[in-house]
């Protein structure tokens, strides 16, 4: 009874969101697709791998920070669904994306972000897009949204594993310096 609670509180939101969301994402793909970048050759086949059906279309497009709406709703939507966390390192509005300049030449934050875009044309466009991806991460959470683990899976089968996620962290006193020609050891001059 709970989890059906939560489902609708989840689709209420979203009819109130939805309208305003889509036209904020036409918005900010129309400015990405103007100013962006296309993609390199690289990428470009990162983006087949992916299953992006028009890859030259896709534009990339540089920040600092990822813009957020200013719309009320819009802000208070964005803060339920965790993006306004401050290390997301990309968005993607259909075949306009935006990266993070800390993360522009990381090709596993790419080829994420084109999975999403695989998922635009899937779902034949913005609108639906949003009210699938919206809804999902509205009702279960962004990082256990399906729409979400699809574009984590895909990445992980592109790029591999991120290692930086399964580095085991060892206390300092317990690791051992390297041994270098420039290094002295006690005694020496």
């Amino acid at each position: 009874m709970v989890e059906s609670n939560y489902s609708e509180n989840a689709a209420k939101k979203l009819r109130r969101y939805l309208p305003l969301a889509t036209a904020w994402a036409l918005e900010q793909e129309r400015f990405i697709l103007e100013n962006g970048v296309p993609l390199t050759n690289v990428q470009l086949a990162d983006a087949k791998l992916v299953g992006v059906a028009r890859p030259e279309r896709v534009r990339l497009f540089r920040v600092e920070h990822i813009p957020l709406p200013e719309h009320p709703e819009l802000r208070e939507m964005t803060e339920a669904l965790r993006l306004t966390m401050p290390d997301l390192p990309g968005l993607t509005f259909r075949y306009g994306i935006y990266l993070r300049a800390s993360h522009w030449w990381q090709r596993r934050f790419v080829v994420h972000e084109l999975a999403h875009t695989a998922q635009y044309e899937r779902l034949d466009g913005v609108r639906a897009f949003l009210e699938c991806y919206l809804y999902e991460c509205l009702a279960i959470g962004f990082i256990s949204a399906p729409m979400e683990q699809e574009a984590i899976a895909i990445t992980q089968r592109i790029c591999g594993p991120d290692l930086s996620l399964s580095i085991p962290r060892t206390p300092l006193a317990h690791v051992r310096p390297a041994k270098s020609a420039n290094i002295r050891t006690r005694g020496q001059r």
